[in-house]
Formats: C-alpha cells, structure tokens, sequence
C-alpha cells in the first residue's frame, strides 16, 4: 500500500499568518513594525533589561508566538493595544514584521484591553500599577455612563450594582483599599514617584506623600537633595496632616524632616527571686531599693573616679615614689 504522506500539505508561518478573516470576524495579518504606534499614555515600561533581551533572542529563533492585538489608526497604521515588547524585542532581532489581531474596539475597551493584557506579568512597577488601575477605573466610569469626581471615595455603579473601584479591584485581584492607594500614586511628581519605584521611598509613604500639593512636592523634593534624608512613614504623615491644615511651609518641612525622635526610655526589670539570695526574707521592697541605689551611686563614682585617673594611674605611694 502506497503512503499517502506525500499528498499531505503543511500550512506554513507566513501561510498561517497572512490576512485572513477568523470566525470572530477578526483579521490577523504580519504587520510592518513601522507601522506599529505605541498606545497612547501607555504606562509600561518597555526597557532593554534582561527580559528583553531573551525575548528578542527567543523571537530571533521561533519568532513571535502569540500575536500583538491592535486597532486600525486614524493617521494610518495601527494602534498597538497589547504587544508593546514583543514589538521592540522584534527590533532587537532584526525583525521587519511581527503578527497581529486587528480588532475593532472604542477608546474605553481598547484601554481595558491594554491593561489587563500587561497586568498579567509578575514584574510591574509601582508606577505602572499606579497609572494603569487609574486608566481602567477611568475607563470602566466612562462605560457606567457618568462622569468621575476624584480619585478616590464613593463613586458609580456598574451594572452588577458595584462601586467601579470595587469592580475594578475584582477584576486584578487586589483589595479595593490597595487599588485606591495605588492611585493615589499617580498624584505623586514624577520624581517622588520614580523613587517609590526605585524603593526609596517605601509604598505606604510615598501615598502619605500624595496628598501634598504639587508645590509641596516640589519643596519636599528640594528639602530631601539639601538633608540627603528620606521621611518616614510617621513623618510623612505629619506633612499631609500639616498640608491639610494649610500650615505647611518649607520651615515645617525643614522641621519635621530633622526632628531627632527621642530613643524609648530604658526599663530594667529585675524578679525578686534574683535578688533574695542576697537580702533577708525580712526586708521590705523600700529597703532593697535604699540598698541597690547605694551600691549603684558607689560604683558610679568609681567608674567616674577610673576614668579622670586614666589607665595606668595611681598616687605617688602606690608607685612607690
């Protein structure tokens, strides 16, 4: 019986990803990555870390596996929705082209689909949290229908009767108080910000932080350079409660910044049974103390009298002079 292998045809990679029509009705074609554009106020970083450059060198062998997702640009060419590093690792490696889905999608769904498409990795920055939990809370209010007010505290419902916070903190898996802070980050000058990312400033009080005013910040900022100091938590929050009141100035921050806590006094706890060994059964609490007291004073002044003396001293009969 003759094989029938021969008659067997293999799709082939450019075959597979040629413009095509799928069931969805989205095309997938080998776009040119000059005609790629980045999304607009896209918060993640693309940089040329380690990770990167495995990517690249991983499209370099097998190409690149799963497609980037994009819309159809105004201006000409596409608007990458997801796929920012695979495009800049398809440059790494010499790359022209890289496959793509072009779907159609309105501003709101394209900015939920470029989220949660980069949420996904385990590597993200503070800052990247920050500004992508903003975009989506903003987009998800849009969706609801009415305009937000703020930042933070009681805002619209969605369709499943839930405050679009609480939806989106659902969504990414973090409690809804954590999503708030993280945006609250976004209110932080880009310098403060880039230090919470560099793990300067740590997270809690970079959002303490957040609640001063640009100008604030930018005092705070100049204070820091000048004391080479970072604020604490508790001093951090002393500057929002001061920033609240409208009693904050350079003079306050000066303040609060090289304000020397005072170290916890010093408690010594001796058990009585330490000590009865050394007193009669008969003697009262009072009495112990007189005697400890006494003996401490006698070896203070001998510490004292030790040192003015200074290794090696003694008087003239000692000597033998």
């Amino acid at each position: 019986m003759k094989s029938s292998a021969k008659n067997i045809r293999m799709t082939s990679f450019d075959d597979l990803f040629r413009e095509q029509e799928d069931v969805g009705g989205e095309r997938i074609k080998e776009a040119l990555l000059e005609e790629l554009y980045p999304f607009k106020n896209h918060p993640f970083k693309v940089e040329d870390d380690v990770g990167m450059k495995d990517m690249a060198e991983s499209i370099r062998k097998y190409g690149v596996l799963v497609p980037g997702i994009v819309r159809i640009r105004p201006g000409g060419g596409y608007e990458l929705v997801a796929g920012h590093r695979r495009r800049h690792a398809s440059m790494l490696a010499g790359k022209e082209t890289m496959p793509v889905i072009i779907r159609e999608l309105d501003d709101d769904d394209a900015v939920l689909a470029m989220v949660d498409s980069n949420l996904q990795r385990e590597d993200l920055l503070p800052s990247e949290k920050a500004w992508a939990y903003k975009m989506k809370l903003d987009a998800v209010r849009r969706k609801a229908g009415r305009p937000a007010k703020g930042n933070s505290g009681q805002v619209v419902q969605n369709s499943e009767r839930k405050f679009s916070v609480e939806a989106v903190a659902e969504s990414v898996g973090e409690n809804y108080k954590q999503v708030q802070r993280y945006i609250r980050l976004t209110e932080l000058l880009p310098a403060l910000l880039g230090m919470v990312d560099d793990k300067k400033i740590p997270f809690n009080t970079g959002v303490e932080l957040s609640y001063l005013s640009k100008e604030e910040q930018g005092q705070l900022l100049g204070l820091m350079g000048e004391l080479s100091f970072i604020p604490s938590l508790d001093q951090a929050r002393h500057l929002k409660k001061s920033s609240q009141k409208g009693e904050l100035c350079r003079e306050v921050m000066a303040g609060v910044l090289i304000k020397i806590e005072r170290p916890a006094p010093v408690q010594v706890t001796i058990k009585r049974d330490r000590l009865k060994r050394f007193f009669p059964e008969s003697y009262t609490q009072q009495q112990i103390e007189e005697v400890v007291f006494s003996l401490l004073e006698k070896w203070k002044l001998e510490q004292l009298s030790g040192k003015k003396a200074g290794p090696g001293a003694g008087t003239a009969a000692d000597k033998g002079i």
